[in-house]
């Protein structure tokens, strides 16, 4: 997939690049900033043009309402170096649809769908040197938004700032981690933010995932805020559990992100013959399955990781081990399926990759 329609973007390059700052050998997560990024901003009611600058730090008031009251989304997402030699950003009206669902959450206006789709374009295009070539990496790009109006209220702001950001991002070769059903705290209840990429629900979620790693445990797996008793989300991922050979995840809900990563595998699944199935996953269900031997695989699925398996979970001071693979599962398939697409070496057969020509 690629854009026809040209929106013009002036463009203020830098003196001299940062590419030679970067130890492609290391490439820690979000360590590295890319030479340029992409602002545009909001006020009385209008977008103002959308301009390419050099990366650099942000002037905000002290009392700019971000910082004070929480008006704060954003996306991560993708671009990868292919096959060809072409760069692929992936998916992004996806992403432009779940920003736009976050930002009508927080009040926030929606972004333009041609400021978000020509602003990646030209950025990844201005600071295509920046993706990695390795395989398994790729340029991690971070759009956000937040609220600049300066007035120490609580109320809905009349400004905002919507900037892009791209970091390069290496491989990620993880050992299965370990998680523990969070019985006492809550990631977000129904009626609230949980399903907008915001950065409340982030915030909320640090003391507990705290509390699980001085426990042993890498991450949390949190239930419904009411009960207690359904699984919804694995730390900042979406979570699948395989249980007599079907692939089972938490259905979505206004408590529960919508992981492009998660549909991205659902569909897959569906293509390739896998069973799905979107359900509520009871606490209780998991116990049963790890005592009939009838669950095969655990896993989170995020943008970072794109597949983060869960090789141990804690549930009510019990430790359930998941068994080890004696051949490719339906996670590690589903996941070279996925960035077999993504690198240009298999058939984008889902209209997926967003050409930078």
């Amino acid at each position: 997939m690629s854009i026809t329609k040209s929106l013009p973007i002036p463009v203020q390059r830098v003196s001299e690049t940062r590419l030679p700052e970067v130890d492609w050998d290391d490439l820690e997560f979000g360590k590295y900033f890319t030479d340029h990024m992409l602002i545009c901003d909001y006020a009385d009611g209008d977008w103002s043009d959308a301009q390419i600058i050099p990366f650099g730090d942000l002037r905000l008031s002290p009392v700019a309402l971000a910082l004070h009251y929480g008006q704060t989304i954003f996306e991560g997402m993708k671009a990868f170096g292919m096959e060809d030699g072409a760069v692929n950003i992936f998916r992004p009206y996806k992403h432009h649809e779940r920003l736009s669902l976050s930002a009508e959450r927080l009040c926030m206006p929606v972004v333009p769908q041609e400021i978000f789709i020509e602003g990646l374009r030209r950025l990844v295009e201005l600071d295509k040197a920046w993706v990695p070539a390795a395989a398994g990496s790729a340029l991690y790009i971070r759009p956000f938004m937040i609220a600049t109006e300066a007035r120490l209220r609580v109320k809905v702001s009349g400004a905002y700032r919507f900037v892009i950001v791209a970091t390069p991002v290496g491989s990620y070769f993880q050992q299965p981690v370990r998680v523990k059903v969070e019985r006492d705290f809550v990631r977000a209840a129904r009626g609230g933010t949980g399903y907008a990429k915001c950065g409340g629900n982030y915030g909320a979620s640090m003391y507990p995932t705290q509390r699980a790693r001085e426990e042993g445990y890498d991450q949390v797996l949190w239930t419904d805020g009411k009960e207690h008793r359904f699984i919804e989300e694995s730390g900042a991922m979406n979570v699948f559990f395989v249980v007599d050979g079907v692939l089972i995840t938490p259905p979505l809900s206004d408590s529960i992100l919508d992981g492009v990563t998660r549909d991205s595998l659902l569909k897959l699944a569906v293509r390739d013959g896998i069973p799905v199935a979107e359900r509520p996953v009871d606490v209780e269900e998991l116990k049963a399955a790890f005592a009939g031997g009838r669950i095969s695989e655990a896993f989170g699925s995020g943008t970072a990781a794109v597949i983060s398996p869960i090789g141990v979970i804690g549930i009510d001071d019990k430790d359930y081990v998941l068994p080890a693979a004696e051949e490719p599962g339906v996670g590690s398939r589903l996941k070279a399926a996925l960035e077999n697409i993504r690198y240009g070496k298999a058939n984008d057969t889902e209209d997926w990759n967003f050409l930078v020509k």
